[in-house]
């Protein structure tokens, strides 16, 4: 129960730095993806930001004999770079500079700009579902 609340609150965090950020709004991250046009940097600062409290994060956290938190810290172990999971970032990237919307931000914009977050949470669910049943077999 303990692990549940703290990633519930983490989860609160991450959203709040999402918001915060500019990263739930498609138009922002459109305009930072479209460095041959009205390029946008700003969002070079949100994940620069997000980059250094992960590695410092990591950093103080793996390196303890035991964790602060939770009774297991669970960190990737695959470090090789297969078909499925290039492929699968390059969808993303795609889906992502198509819409201006990740999975993570696009519950906000359920909220935010439902329109736009209504399509793409349902296309996203649909892929997940056909991902578990073709994909993942």
């Amino acid at each position: 129960m303990k692990e549940i609340i703290f990633a519930l609150i983490a989860g609160l965090l991450f959203g709040l730095g999402l918001v915060i950020g500019g990263m739930t709004d498609p138009m922002k991250v459109l305009a930072f993806l479209d460095v041959f046009g009205l390029w946008d940097p700003s969002l070079l600062f949100v994940m620069a930001g997000g980059i250094i409290v992960t590695f410092i994060g990591y950093h103080l956290q793996l390196n303890r004999s035991k964790m602060l938190m939770v009774e297991q810290c669970h960190v990737p172990t695959k470090t090789a770079l297969d078909r499925k999971l290039i492929s699968g970032a390059a969808l993303f990237g795609i889906g992502w500079g198509l819409v201006g919307l990740c999975p993570g931000p696009a519950f906000t914009a359920l909220y935010t700009v439902p329109e736009q977050g209504i399509v793409f949470v349902v296309a996203m669910l649909i892929g997940m579902a056909f991902h578990d049943k073709v994909v993942a077999k």
